[in-house]
């Protein structure tokens, strides 16, 4: 990665920072995020509360920003390797806040593919060789990726229902319980999957604290409630068996042994 690509991923975070904050502190078009995502009450969506990992997740970002600089890091092929990918996540992260606040929300959801493909690419080439030895890059570059991937997959798969919810269209004729129940066993799935794949528990982590939070949010519906966190005490057992798993590796964090 050259210093001008460096220097772009600065800049596209902050942009990020100032447009997501624009959209709070104004807002935008004259309602919060939040606000808006209360004009599609959506059961899947999960309760405010776990909004707050936004925090963390732009915290890691500007760690990771920071990290790409550092002369011992700055060359590591995790860093190299993620080319302009996470400028184009930056651009798809405003383009889907804009969209949101003017209520574009099929639109939206376009955006929200476009950030989750976009991240999908950072996170195989920042994982593709494993977990590094080096605590600088696991903790600079990988973690904060696996975090924000771990997020926007279930923002997407939140945003999909919300603009089905929005066109007025009952997926495959399912009551919304039963619905709901179906994305989080699909949230589970995809979990299990990356958790597997990569021997990532950080990403496996976001969808437990999601899960949890879609359990807080429907709490007068059982079979959600019931759903939402035996999947979230499933997904944590299997969390701490990849922690587990990635210790007995001579603590490295190895994909591969």
């Amino acid at each position: 990665m050259n210093t001008l690509l460096r220097w772009l991923n600065v800049v596209s975070l902050l942009a990020v920072l100032v447009v997501n904050w624009l959209a709070t502190a104004l807002p935008i078009n004259g309602k919060t995020t939040g606000q808006i995502s209360a004009m599609f009450p959506v059961p899947i969506t999960p309760a405010p509360y776990a909004f707050s990992i936004w925090g963390l997740i732009y915290a890691l970002l500007i760690v990771f920003v920071i990290v790409q600089f550092v002369p011992r890091a700055r060359d590591a092929e995790e860093i190299t390797s993620i080319g302009p990918w996470f400028i184009v996540s930056c651009f798809f992260n405003i383009s889907w806040i804009l969209l949101w606040q003017y209520l574009y929300i099929t639109s939206s959801v376009f955006a929200m593919l476009g950030l989750l493909l976009s991240l999908a690419a950072v996170y195989w080439n920042t994982h593709k060789q494993g977990w590094s030895s080096d605590p600088l890059i696991r903790w600079g570059v990988q973690i904060p990726f696996s975090i924000y991937l771990g997020w926007i997959t279930i923002a997407a798969i939140v945003n999909i229902a919300v603009a089905l919810y929005a066109v007025g269209w009952k997926p495959f004729g399912l009551s919304e319980t039963a619905w709901t129940m179906l994305l989080i066993l699909i949230a589970f799935l995809v979990a299990v999957a990356v958790g597997l794949r990569f021997r990532d528990p950080a990403y496996v982590l976001v969808a437990v604290w999601a899960l949890i939070a879609v359990g807080v949010a429907n709490k007068g519906e059982a079979p959600i409630v019931y759903t939402a966190w035996a999947a979230a005490v499933l997904l944590f057992i299997f969390s701490i068996g990849l922690i587990a798993n990635n210790r007995s590796h001579n603590g490295k964090f190895k994909l591969h042994s």
